[in-house]
């Protein structure tokens, strides 16, 4: 599993799954709605801590730039 989420990527991921968290958390929200929070703020945080999104894979979308991932898609790191 190589990482494709960058660092401001993964930055904006922790900040959105923190505030869905406290949305529930702090039920501004309840009932299904607040379930949701929990679950999409988990998931968002989730793939910031590993940098890597499965959802992306399909699409080819690479927001890190690390030079690991360069090489194996064939790139020359700059």
């Amino acid at each position: 599993m190589s990482r494709n989420v960058g660092g401001i990527d993964r930055g904006v991921r922790v900040i959105v799954g923190l505030v869905l968290l406290a949305i529930g958390f702090f039920h501004v929200v309840t009932g299904t709605p607040a379930i949701l929070a929990y679950v999409f703020g988990l998931i968002v945080l989730t793939t910031a801590v590993f940098a890597f999104c499965p959802a992306w894979v399909p699409f080819g979308i690479n927001t890190s730039r690390s030079k690991h991932n360069q090489a194996k898609a064939g790139g020359s790191p700059q």
